[in-house]
């Protein structure tokens, strides 16, 4: 995500929601570098953010359909120190009939560089009756044309 192409990844792959988060002197630990636990919450950002695009918080309001995260993983790639500001992105691949996987990515703007990738796998959950859903055609729809939309750059 390169300021000359804000929705694009390295590898050409388009990222529709992307958000800057500047980083905090206090996100970084007793090694001098941002500790990992910091990026599954710019993870958490990035997908709640593409939730809300989805419309999600209000569906499940409606339904009581929401998501809930199954699993999550990172790879590290570079090192992140303050200060310096991060592209946190994320896009939906494999949508099944009651689940889909997130992808994430984070690059540094200051490093102009990959600092990590992740994916999580998210399943839909029917909050009222306590199990997982079918995934409502109307996200199913959603995501698809968000996934074909130019990005949402954010933060």
């Amino acid at each position: 995500m390169s300021s000359d192409s804000p929705g694009r990844a390295a590898a050409g792959a388009a990222w529709p929601v992307i958000l800057d988060v500047p980083l905090a002197w206090g996100e970084m630990d007793a090694f001098g570098h941002v500790n990992n636990a910091v990026y599954f919450r710019w993870f958490e950002s990035a997908r709640m953010s593409y939730f809300e695009r989805l419309g999600w918080p209000e569906l499940q309001r409606e339904s009581g359909i929401g998501p809930i995260l199954h699993s999550t993983q990172a790879r590290f790639r570079a090192p992140l120190v303050w200060p310096d500001t991060v592209a946190v992105a994320t896009r939906v691949t494999d949508v099944g009939s009651d689940r889909f996987t997130m992808l994430y990515e984070v690059r540094s703007r200051r490093l102009g560089t990959l600092a990590a990738e992740g994916s999580g796998l998210i399943v839909t959950f029917d909050y009222r009756n306590i199990g997982k859903a079918a995934l409502p055609e109307v996200l199913r729809e959603r995501i698809g044309r968000l996934e074909a939309g130019p990005a949402v750059v954010g933060g």
